[in-house]
């Protein structure tokens, strides 16, 4: 303090001086002295002149050193208490919120010191009366930040030694605070800007940065930031316990982004194969927008898998996937009883294209295609959710529109679907559509259309395919080529619709079809092998139809006012009555005949292997009836702001149809069908159907050409029906908007059971347990009074009464749901019941727990055709991911 009181004296001397030169009136008189020229010459300093005053040795001139021994630049230092200079120690003393700043440089601390000699600092903290520490010292180069107990740092050399140093590093993918990486050191020595070297380190991705829950310690390593660390002897701590797991080196990659490496396997043993290592591969980075990931499975008995997954994605453009696996799966030793062989191979591919990248054309892929048994028989765990799938579907889709007038619509798709049980394989190789929009050729474009003549309208569309059905045995084979067809059909539907006294809507429709194969048949009577021959004729042939109706229909309004007093102030119901009348000609040109064995003429068709179905030899002639019934009821508000009653659907859907054959010489009014749909109870929509007979049948349950009213029975009989409902279930359901406190605000404490559709609020993207940094430290506690849950329920019953059965044929009852019992505790379940079968439904049962650092999870099916259980616990950081252990029983069909 006092050498800055001598400053100020000095300075404002200095000062007073300059403003009394200033502010003189007289001008100033030189002195009566002579001037003599110095014979001393200052020579001019810089940095060539001080090298070359330096006798050095040459030879141990280090050439490559470009940096200069001297600052390049002006540092600014400052303190909240004082800056004292020394000219003694040669010294600059900053104390309390001492900072420093010198180029990209920055330091922060309680207490530093600079050595303007040397150009070094020292930097520590701050320790008070009680010997707590505070202002650790702060330190940052570029991008790098340490946080250190205490640092030395040379600005020329740019090298540093920093005790109990502290940083972090984000790594991976993602930029969340779980795969951040910190790097703890007792001693840390700054070799340059990129390479650091640590002694005693700890590396953890805890969130607890004085206490972790974990740590794997490293005797020694170097440390280069952003990129890797790469380390000596090293084994893993938890709560400062050490364990076995240890490696004698390791490599530790820090670097941003997608990085190529080795993906650690999963060890095990199976009772049939041996013991194995699952999903252990390699990851590798392909360009910009592609990467690859190669895993493999390996058993003892000579069993093997192969999974590759490609992933690309380009913004705006196109995003997808490719997901190729091949399993052989030997049981057993070779030469024993129950040996078997079995290749399974799976094939998945997804492509979405960005609406953006092109809005008149449109390329997708979903493919999911190979052997019936490979998700049933895969012994690994990735393939259980899909065990019980039993169709397989693919499609491949390019979509172009021409949208001058009239648009058109054209796509080509190939299609496969295959079932796991039959073994049945149906594919489209491909199928073209193309379709033209509705003109009306007798109006403007723009203008209002009257009329039947204006209000027709015509369209045009082609489908054409190429058909394949075969096994999954021919498939892949050129067998599977023996049963293909192919087809096309061309279709224009003409309509027009008018009103007729007001209320009335009329419709007319007609539709022409013509039909194109390239294959026909012919039937003959083989007189000498007594059979009917069929023969395959080869060419194209053509046959059409057509078709046309009408239908009349308006809208009916009833509404029954109770009075705004009631509860229940109205009910309003809404009718809409139609019927129709279509007609189909016989199509008898397109029919031939042979003679049978017994001298009878017998009628066939040569379409009949037609894809789009035969011409009709009956003339179809028919009226249909329809009734649709919305039922809607007005109640009184309970939200006494409310200026409008509520409106509640009792019936949004209640529909009767049925049809009368004109050309039917008996039984020609058909079965009423009802469907029926309401949301009477909150949240809880019901679907309900049935079907009505209004003929009796006889002691064989055939109908008969008589009324059931007739017979002895009701007007109609009930032959079938079915419900089913879903609905959701959870806690917040049964709370009034969460407890008050005493001043009457409501708590505002986070409700853990808030969406019971996320498990602990994880969107898509996200990882299962949310980063606890986003919500801030929280304890985790038993819930008080309530426990946040969500349950979900199907319902589906079905009712056959077609031949007097009265059977209930199917009963059953789903549900699922999750229980938290502690913010950190998840508990869900996955089951249903058979009432029809008497038993329960593939059942699963799930327990997750959060450990900080750590996840664990154990997932169970107690029972059925899969049971068995998995039990993980790893590291939830994808930078540690690898450090995991993962046990599992073997599917229940390996163990027979």
């Amino acid at each position: 303090m006092q050498s800055n009181k001598h400053f100020l004296v000095f300075l404002f001397a200095l000062l007073c001086s300059s403003i009394s030169l200033v502010a003189q009136e007289d001008p100033i008189k030189p002195l009566p002295i002579k001037a003599v020229k110095d014979s001393i010459t200052a020579p001019l300093l810089t940095f060539n002149t001080l090298n070359d005053s330096i006798a050095v040795d040459s030879s141990k001139v280090d050439s490559t050193s470009g940096k200069p021994p001297l600052l390049l630049d002006k540092i600014k230092y400052k303190a909240k208490d004082y800056v004292r200079l020394s000219q003694k120690d040669n010294k600059i003393y900053l104390y309390n919120e001492a900072e420093i700043y010198y180029q990209d440089t920055e330091l922060k601390a309680g207490v530093i010191v600079m050595d303007y000699i040397k150009n070094e600092v020292y930097a520590g903290r701050l320790k008070d009366s009680t010997g707590t520490y505070s202002q650790l010292p702060y330190f940052k180069q570029g991008t790098n930040e340490v946080r250190p107990d205490s640092i030395r740092f040379n600005f020329d050399t740019q090298k540093a030694l920093i005790w109990n140093s502290r940083t972090e590093q984000q790594a991976g993918l993602g930029q969340l605070g779980s795969d951040a990486m910190k790097v703890y050191a007792q001693v840390t020595k700054k070799e340059n800007d990129s390479v650091y070297f640590l002694s005693e380190g700890k590396l953890t991705t805890s969130k607890d940065t004085v206490d972790p829950d974990y740590y794997i310690r490293v005797r020694k390593a170097k440390f280069v930031p952003k990129k890797k660390i790469i380390a000596g002897f090293s084994n893993m701590y938890i709560v400062d316990v050490p364990t076995p797991i240890a490696l004698p080196f390791a490599y530790f990659p820090l670097s941003q982004g997608r990085t190529a490496g080795l993906k650690f396997p999963t060890f095990g043993n199976d009772p049939q194969r041996g013991y194995f290592l699952q999903n252990g591969g390699y990851y590798l980075p392909i360009g910009e927008y592609v990467d690859f990931t190669l895993t493999g499975d390996f058993y003892t008995n000579g069993s093997y898998g192969f999974r590759g997954v490609s992933q690309y994605v380009k913004r705006y453009k196109f995003r997808g996937s490719i997901n190729v696996s091949y399993e052989n799966l030997i049981r057993s030793q070779k030469g024993f009883d129950d040996f078997s062989r079995t290749s399974n191979y799976n094939i998945r591919i997804q492509h979405n294209q960005d609406p953006k990248a092109s809005p008149n054309s449109r390329f997708s892929a979903s493919v999911n295609l190979g052997s019936s048994q490979f998700f049933t028989n895969s012994l690994n765990q990735v393939n259980r959710n899909n065990s019980q799938t039993n169709t397989f579907a693919s499609s491949i889709s390019y979509s172009k529109t021409f949208p001058e007038y009239p648009s058109v619509n054209t796509s080509i798709t190939l299609s496969h679907t295959q079932n796991s049980r039959t073994q049945s394989v149906n594919m489209s190789l491909p199928t073209l559509q193309a379709s033209m929009e509705r003109i009306f050729p007798f109006a403007k474009r723009d203008g209002i259309k009257k009329g039947i003549i204006q209000n027709t309208n015509i369209q045009y569309d082609v489908n054409a395919q190429n058909s394949i059905t075969t096994t999954e045995e021919d498939f892949f084979t050129s067998e599977m080529f023996d049963g293909a067809r192919v087809g096309a059909r061309h279709r224009i539907p003409i309509n027009t619709n008018f009103k007729v006294a007001k209320y009335l809507s009329v419709g007319f429709n007609g539709s022409y079809e013509d039909v194109w194969t390239l294959e026909t048949i012919r039937r003959r009577f083989d007189e000498e092998e007594q059979t009917v021959v069929t023969d395959t004729i080869s060419g194209f042939d053509r046959f059409n139809r057509y078709n046309f109706g009408a239908s009349i229909g308006t809208t009916l309004y009833g509404t029954f006012n109770f009075g705004e007093d009631k509860k229940i102030q109205a009910i309003r119901h809404v009718m809409s009555p139609s019927i129709g009348y279509s007609y189909t000609p016989s199509f008898e040109q397109f029919y031939e005949t042979y003679t049978d064995g017994d001298g009878e003429e017998v009628q066939y068709t040569p379409f009949e292997t037609s894809l789009y179905g035969r011409p009709s030899l009956n003339r179809g002639s028919s009226i249909s009836f329809s009734l649709q019934n919305t039922l809607e009821a007005k109640v009184r508000n309970k939200d006494s702001t409310a200026t409008e009653p509520k409106k509640i659907k009792i019936l949004s859907n209640l529909r009767f149809s049925a049809n009368y054959n004109l050309e039917a010489d008996s039984l020609k009014l058909s079965p009423i069908n009802m469907t029926g749909a309401t949301e009477i109870i909150k949240n809880v929509p019901i679907n309900f159907s049935a079907t009505f007979d209004p003929y009796a049948i006889d002691n064989n349950g055939r109908r008969i050409n008589t009324f059931n009213v007739s017979n002895g029975g009701g007007l109609v009989r009930l032959t079938s029906a079915r419900l089913n409902t879903g609905f959701s279930l959870n806690s917040e359901m049964f709370q009034k908007g969460g407890a008050k406190t005493k001043g009457g605000e409501r708590d505002r404490t986070p409700d853990y059971g808030a969406n019971p559709f996320e498990l602990d609020g994880a969107r898509d993207g996200e990882p299962f347990f949310k980063d606890e940094e986003e919500d801030g430290d929280k304890d985790t506690p038993l819930y008080n009074n309530k426990l946040p849950w969500d349950m979900r329920f199907t319902y589906v019953a079905t009712y056959s009464n077609r031949n007097r059965e009265k059977e209930i044929t199917n009963h059953s009852l789903m549900f699922s749901g999750n229980v938290k019992l502690t913010p950190k505790w998840e508990v869900g379940f996955n089951s249903g019941y058979d009432f029809k079968n008497k038993g329960f439904a593939d059942t699963r049962l799930n327990f997750k727990r959060d450990l900080d650092s750590f996840r664990l999870s154990f997932d169970w099916t107690p029972f059925g055709r899969f049971e068995r259980w998995y039990f993980f616990i790893g590291i939830k950081s994808s930078i540690l991911s690898d450090l995991k252990w993962e046990n599992r029983s073997q599917p229940f069909s390996s163990r027979r």
